[in-house]
């Protein structure tokens, strides 16, 4: 005897249907993201470590914090770190040796080439663990030449000289000093830098190691009839020498380049400098 079958009710088949299509709707989008390249994760950028001089005066410090903060506010999620030369923690050999395996990026808070940039930090850089770059100063750059400008007019420059105020007014450039002569030269192209801004003349003078100093270059631009004379306090932050070349101005001196947000962005500046050239070297080895 044949066994017989209820017939199918209209429903059943429906659903017969709905999950015939359903399975077959998953195994193609199955097959589809078998074909998709799992997300690739790119690697961490490398840390930028602002390496300061170091110094005794309490605002330099200050200072290069708050530079560092401000590099934080513009690139969040880039590990920022401080590393000074001398006479301030932490010693940029501890923050390297801190960072381990991770690769760095060191820009120098250093106006110019000179010892420092040349042979201190290199080899404090050489010596570390993990892969690192050292950028160049952060001057000459139009960005120091903005920072420069804007102290200047915070001290009194006036915005809009008249033509007898130009005829009479000029600006001393002091920086630290160094021995090396490609300081100098970096010194001298933001002077004229500063010149082609303002529209006066602009000499570059110095605390240290150089010459002339800003007492001589004040004098002598007396003797040239510039007797309303500012002077430029061509440093990172506030210390000795800043403090020393400011007591000679015969009219106004601005204040250090200090956390001026020109500053902040000039660091990141140098920082994707080394990053766009190490890619370069990469690809082309």
């Amino acid at each position: 005897m044949t066994a017989s079958h209820p017939p199918r009710s209209e429903s059943d088949i429906h659903l017969d249907s709905t999950a015939h299509l359903m399975n077959s709707i998953g195994n193609r989008l199955a097959g589809q993201l078998r074909l998709v390249s799992p997300p690739v994760r790119r690697p961490a950028p490398p840390a930028l470590v602002l390496v300061g001089h170091g110094s005794r005066d309490p605002r330099a410090l200050e200072t290069v914090r708050t530079l560092r903060d401000r590099v934080r506010e513009l690139r969040p999620g880039l590990p920022a770190h401080l590393g000074h030369i001398e006479l301030n923690e932490p010693l940029l050999p501890d923050t390297l040796t801190a960072l381990g395996d991770a690769p760095a990026v060191l820009v120098p808070l250093l106006l110019s080439r000179g010892y420092h940039v040349k042979q201190d930090i290199p080899e404090m850089a050489a010596a570390a663990r993990a892969s690192t770059r050292v950028t160049a100063p952060l001057g000459p750059h139009p960005l120091l030449v903005e920072t420069l400008y804007d102290r200047l007019l915070e001290a009194g420059w006036p915005t809009v000289p008249d033509e007898p105020t130009r005829r009479t007014s000029a600006v001393v450039l002091a920086a630290a000093g160094s021995r090396d002569p490609d300081s100098a030269t970096d010194t001298r192209r933001t002077a004229r830098l500063l010149a082609d801004r303002l529209g006066v003349p602009v000499v570059p003078a110095y605390a240290s190691a150089a010459a002339p100093t800003v007492p001589t270059a004040v004098r002598a631009l007396a003797a040239r009839g510039r007797h309303r004379v500012a002077i430029a306090s061509y440093f990172t932050a506030p210390g000795r020498f800043a403090t020393q070349c400011a007591q000679a101005a015969p009219w106004l001196a601005s204040a250090p380049l200090g956390a001026h947000p020109a500053m902040a962005r000039l660091i990141l500046h140098r920082y994707d400098q080394a990053r766009v050239t190490r890619q370069a070297e990469l690809a082309s080895a």
